[in-house]
């Protein structure tokens, strides 16, 4: 590999796709193997399953292996060796790294890596980088408040990995870490999209400085399906003058997806890394072909202390239908990571996926970033509201805006909404992970 290369692997990241399902079979069997034989956890699951290291021959053989959900972790946790439990793989004394998911599904699952593991994260992210442009001469300023949570620690290690300079922002506040981002040139950053449109409205409104005229080139998002959706990744390349690029990747499964300096409007799977399988989400029947959605089932190969094999991420995705320019052989989930099935909810009938509606907002020029939407019920009748904000200079265009709203939110999600239009700064802004959506009806 070299500076000129767009590869970080050259090898891997061109294999042909029969070598490459050669290596993932083979991945596969052997971290299976591993699993069986060290995890009390997984033992018992495959037993009850009646299948064995032995059984697993093919591609066929490794979809009757039983997925795991959040809730299966959940339940072994705070057990021996505390605080793990009986999925973990290797003795107490070689876990180096502590990790736990946000909890904003319910009790966090801690996440422990061995320095092998914790390798493997940042070997992940190199992909990630390189293929986003990421490079030595890089200044990478990483906004992020160093916590209990992976968030962008592994990309942190990445970054230095490729060989940028990395300058941590963990306790700074925002308006802080845009004046270090001037004074010291960064060229790169990294954060959630909501957290990169906050950045970017404090950069103008609270310091009067336009954050296109810095020196930022590109940015990494994750965390939310922002940067997947054209309306939010328009809106952040416009403030910033950069480009932007998705990712995926979760606490429990390691860094798995990318989008790569072609842009394609998707994200590609590390394959060398992960296996990534699409399951119809009420009939869990596997799609292998373009054109339909449905929600992830992915393996982490070479993660050994707490392992992730046929994880139920229940992310939506749906593969692509064409190659990418880039020449890589990863294949390409279309528009990256749609949302969660958790947060798939039927309105009024109607199926609706909360980025439908960021889309429609984002896409709207003279509407601001924020938005909120609340689903109640009156009596038997579901009801939406959606909460928008309106810049000052379009309140003359109300009637105009509200029009294209409307007619835009009919024709991408089916549903009428009781909409309410707000000044800019009246909603919540949000560090991390967003929570716009809230659905009463739950609680109810």
């Amino acid at each position: 590999m070299t500076t000129e290369s767009p590869y970080w692997n050259p090898i891997l990241e061109t294999l042909p796709r029969e070598r490459l399902a050669q290596l993932q079979l083979k991945k596969f069997q052997r971290i299976f193997r591993w699993a069986y034989d060290h995890s009390t956890f997984h033992r018992a699951l495959y037993d009850q399953a009646r299948i064995t290291p032995d059984d697993i021959r093919s591609f066929a053989d490794i979809r009757h292996v039983p997925t795991v959900e959040k809730h299966m972790m959940r339940d072994i946790q705070r057990k021996t060796p505390f605080p793990y439990g009986d999925a973990l793989c290797v003795p107490i004394e070689d876990v180096t790294e502590y990790r736990q998911t946000s909890g904003t599904t319910g009790q966090p699952v801690y996440q422990p890596d061995t320095w092998q593991d914790w390798e493997w994260w940042a070997e992940c992210w190199a992909f990630i980088l390189w293929a986003q442009g990421y490079r030595p001469c890089d200044r990478v300023f990483i906004p992020f408040g160093y916590n209990v949570f992976v968030a962008f620690w592994a990309g942190h290690y990445g970054a230095e990995k490729v060989g940028c300079e990395v300058v941590p922002g963990g306790v700074l506040d925002t308006a802080a870490r845009v004046m270090k981002i001037d004074e010291l040139k960064a060229t790169a950053l990294m954060g959630t999209p909501t957290y990169m449109l906050g950045m970017a409205e404090v950069a103008k409104n609270r310091l009067g400085i336009d954050p296109a005229s810095l020196t930022i080139d590109k940015i990494t998002c994750a965390g939310e399906p922002g940067a997947g959706v054209p309306g939010t990744k328009d809106r952040i390349e416009s403030a910033w003058g950069a480009r932007v690029y998705d990712h995926a990747g979760a606490t429990e499964i390691g860094a798995w997806s990318f989008e790569c300096a072609a842009q394609p409007q998707g994200m590609h799977v590390n394959s060398a890394m992960f296996l990534v399988e699409i399951e119809d989400i009420e009939t869990g029947k596997p799609i292998d072909q373009p054109g339909q959605r449905g929600k992830m089932i992915i393996t982490a190969f070479d993660r050994m202390a707490q392992p992730c094999i046929r994880f139920d991420a229940k992310d939506i995705i749906e593969w692509a239908d064409a190659p990418c320019a880039c020449g890589r052989t990863f294949p390409i989930i279309k528009g990256g990571v749609v949302g969660r099935a958790d947060d798939i909810t039927k309105v009024k009938g109607v199926l609706l996926a909360p980025t439908a509606i960021e889309e429609v907002v984002r896409s709207i020029d003279g509407l601001g970033d924020e938005y909120e939407v609340v689903v109640n019920k009156k009596g038997d009748t579901d009801q939406i509201s959606l909460k928008v904000e309106m810049r000052p200079e379009a309140r003359n265009r109300l009637n105009e805006l509200e029009r294209l709203l409307v007619d835009r939110l009919r024709l991408k999600t089916n549903l009428r909404y009781d909409i309410e239009y707000v000044d800019i700064g009246t909603l919540p802004r949000y560090e991390v992970k967003a929570r716009r959506f809230k659905d009463l009806r739950k609680k109810d």
